[in-house]
């Protein structure tokens, strides 16, 4: 399959299937008024790759979830006199497996 577009075919290496973008656009609106209803609140996320990350969500929208997490400084950071409290890790929504309300 081509796209062609000013003149210039595209090969076109992926397309969603309209039924799961269907429901991965459902999901991520389901997830995204979930959580901006606890903004500022401390949770657990585990992603799909099975990462988990502890820290304060502090921002949802478009599909992207903003969680303030305890920053690690290297030794780099720490040369050049850089420290930070918290870093803002933005993570996907739809990759994201369980998220978990801590200290209510």
């Amino acid at each position: 399959m081509s796209l062609s577009q000013h003149g210039v075919n595209h090969n076109i290496l992926y397309k969603a299937d309209p039924n799961v973008s269907h429901t991965i656009t459902s999901i991520r609106d389901h997830m995204s008024h979930i959580c901006k209803r606890y903004v500022n609140q401390m949770v657990r996320v585990e992603t799909l790759d099975g990462n988990i990350y502890e820290g304060v969500l502090v921002h949802c929208e478009r599909g992207m979830l903003y969680i303030s997490v305890p920053y690690q400084g290297n030794q780099l950071g720490q040369a050049r006199g850089l420290y930070y409290n918290n870093a803002i890790l933005p993570l996907v929504l739809y990759e994201l497996l369980v998220i978990t309300l801590l200290y209510t």
